[in-house]
């Protein structure tokens, strides 16, 4: 009878360790799916280490989150010993794990546009869309999977959770042969308190006293590439750990300020050009953003691969190369287009999280249109979205454009089909709203600085109807919308060509980010961050090449300043590409904690604390670690710390611009 007494004194505890052993078979069930829809991204690179980090961080993340119910468990009031207490412990269960496995499948599905876990971040990023109805929507048939996998398990958290079995539960009675509420409630209490420690330190990531609360960039010590950190955490650790975090903590790597700058130093200042009186060039500045138009999808940027046989899906874009300057290797310096705009346009790469994202967005900031603006050019954005979508018109009016044109002034112009032409997700198709592109450019005055955002090439992967025959499937759903939008980008160049500002224009075209592969190269730590960097002038007579040079998003700011003989300093993170020596040229980008860092034919993966790996670029699987036995390492390495503390200390000091420098 003894016996059965402690049992029933015990019975909250067991059922609670019963039920939490449930949500681990949960998360284990949510990492597997997670695995199973980007099995390419994660096939080369399981190893043993990324299951046991894993459960290192679901064990954080399932304590962190079912602490209400532990609490509602283990509460030494014998008063709660209800029937209805523990249905509502049931649902309280239920509907965390529930929501838990949820938010792990959703980012399952978006993993391959960013290759990474979603962080808050993310509420931000979306805040001013009216179409998240819709995203979603689409995304439920796309992964119908998903959605009958987490009916299933959510179902099965109801049927296999255990409820705690108490005698005499409801007459409580000093005779031996009942429970004694008093000796239950000190149980109880001594049960909670038994576990706390367990709880805490799962929480922490450990018991040893080294051992700080863990935190995102801690999955990177399970493996050996970025991309399969996103693999080790889970989504609610993701979520919950960056809630109101300060993302931008400056390092110490140089505690001589002079000694940094003499490494790297984000200023630019101009040399002085004294054998022309007049050296500043006031060509017209067209920057084209292209929507997902990762250098994988470009003919005339792949011609090794497939054994040679490889033509693309971007003819009139092959087109536009042959008449223009760009690179062997060229990349961009993040996987979002909130990331694209400040690269792009304001020479700011992303580092841990979105420039416009954190508060460091605040910090006055420059870009091309503000630097031209000074020396009388008119500038202006189109973005054929609403107002306001991602950010982008606040982005732009704070780097100085003067006007910005999206859905609503297309719609007002009578000339185009107004809202007819609407995707009826994002914007206005690519197609038409170029065509407006460049209607309004021959309204401004010379000379002007205009950039345009499309996005046709995006989800939900769809052409206009009456080009679903014209563009069919294949291989992957992305490069009908690829071909759809080389088509527009064909016919812009082809009605601006007849413009009498063309031939004193140079236009840049790159993309925002990549998007979806189907190519190994392109889906490996490196291949994922590669854009094409195309620079036309068609009045130079610059000799058309593919240039043996590494260049980035950043450098084309400082290299149309150069391109331009612009007189003043400015502030840019990255290089004049077209001026600097191919063995000086370098790239830089942020991936689920490593910094990547490209140079003298080697990218090294760098964790803010050590190198961890180095590759050689030929080495395109990146599958043969060079760490310590390349002679250029240790110059790498001080470098790249020089970057990122510049990076971090203007950040937080506001000194983005030269004014802020004083």
């Amino acid at each position: 009878m003894k016996q059965k007494i402690l049992s029933s004194y015990l019975s909250p505890l067991v059922a609670t360790l019963a039920n939490l052993l449930l949500a681990y078979v949960v998360y284990a069930i949510a990492r597997v799916a997670y695995l199973a829809d980007n099995w390419s991204y994660f096939s080369n690179s399981l190893t043993a280490d990324v299951w046991r980090g894993g459960l290192v961080f679901d064990t954080a993340a399932i304590l962190v989150t079912n602490i209400p119910y532990i609490v509602l468990m283990l509460l030494p009031l014998h008063v709660k010993e209800r029937p209805w207490w523990h249905r509502l412990c049931r649902v309280v269960f239920v509907v965390i794990n529930g929501l838990a496995l949820v938010v792990n499948l959703c980012d399952a599905a978006y993993f391959p546009f960013t290759q990474r876990r979603t962080t808050t971040t993310v509420f931000q990023e979306f805040q001013n869309e009216q179409n998240l109805g819709g995203i979603f929507a689409t995304e439920l048939l796309r992964h119908w999977y998903f959605v009958l996998l987490a009916v299933i398990v959510i179902y099965g958290l109801w049927r296999l959770y255990t409820t705690p079995r108490l005698d005499a539960r409801h007459h409580p009675s000093p005779n031996p042969h009942h429970l004694s509420w008093w000796r239950y409630d000190l149980v109880t209490l001594l049960s909670l308190a038994a576990l706390a420690p367990f709880v805490v330190a799962g929480i922490r990531g450990g018991f040893a006293t080294a051992v700080r609360p863990i935190t995102i960039s801690n999955a990177n010590q399970y493996v050996d590439r970025p991309t399969d950190a996103a693999l080790v955490l889970n989504t609610p650790f993701a979520l919950y750990r960056t809630i109101g975090k300060a993302v931008f903590v400056v390092p110490q790597y140089y505690t001589d300020a002079e000694e940094m700058a003499a490494v790297f130093s984000p200023i630019h200042t101009p040399s002085p050009i004294t054998h022309h009186p007049s050296p500043f060039t006031k060509k017209n500045v067209v920057v084209l953003i292209v929507e997902s138009f990762g250098r994988e999808y470009i003919g005339a940027l792949n011609k090794n691969l497939e054994n040679g046989r490889y033509r693309g899906y971007t003819p009139n874009v092959d087109s536009l190369i042959a008449l223009s300057t760009t690179f062997e290797r060229s990349f961009c310096n993040g996987r979002k287009s909130i990331d694209g705009m400040p690269s792009i346009l304001s020479s700011i790469p992303m580092f841990i999280e979105p420039f416009f994202l954190t508060p460091a967005s605040m910090n006055e900031v420059s870009g091309i249109a503000d630097l031209l603006g000074r020396k009388g050019y008119e500038t202006a954005f189109f973005h054929g979205a609403q107002r306001g979508s991602m950010g982008f018109m606040a982005f732009a009016r704070k780097t100085g454009f003067q006007q910005y044109y999206g859905r609503e002034d297309y719609d007002a112009d009578p000339r185009f089909g107004g809202d007819d032409d609407f995707d009826g997700m994002w914007a206005i198709w690519d197609e038409p709203f170029l065509q407006y592109y460049c209607a309004k450019m021959n309204e401004m005055r010379e000379p002007f600085m205009t950039a345009v955002f499309t996005a046709s090439s995006h989800h939900p992967y769809v052409v206009p109807e009456k080009y679903k025959e014209v563009y069919p499937e294949e291989g992957i759903i992305m490069h009908k919308c690829i071909r759809y939008t080389d088509m527009a980008i064909g016919k812009f160049f082809r009605e601006a060509s007849r413009q009498p500002w063309f031939q004193n224009t140079i236009f840049v075209m790159t993309s925002d980010h990549t998007n979806m592969s189907d190519h190994d190269y392109y889906q490996t730590d490196l291949g994922g961050f590669c854009s094409p960097i195309i620079i036309y002038e068609p009045g130079s007579d610059r000799t058309p090449a593919i240039l043996p040079k590494v260049a980035q998003q950043i450098d084309i700011l400082p290299t149309l300043m150069g391109m331009l003989h612009y007189p003043d300093p400015y502030v840019a993170f990255g290089i004049d590409v077209l001026q600097t020596p191919a063995d000086s040229c370098w790239a830089v980008n942020y991936h689920n904690g490593f910094y990547q860092y490209v140079k003298h034919g080697h990218v090294l993966q760098f964790d803010g604390q050590q190198t961890k790996a180095v590759y050689a670029l030929t080495d395109s699987l990146m599958q043969r670690n060079l760490k310590g036995r390349l002679p250029q390492q240790p110059q790498m390495e001080r470098e790249l710390k020089a970057i990122i503390q510049q990076y971090m200390e203007r950040m937080t000091q506001d000194r983005l611009t030269i004014k802020g420098e004083g």
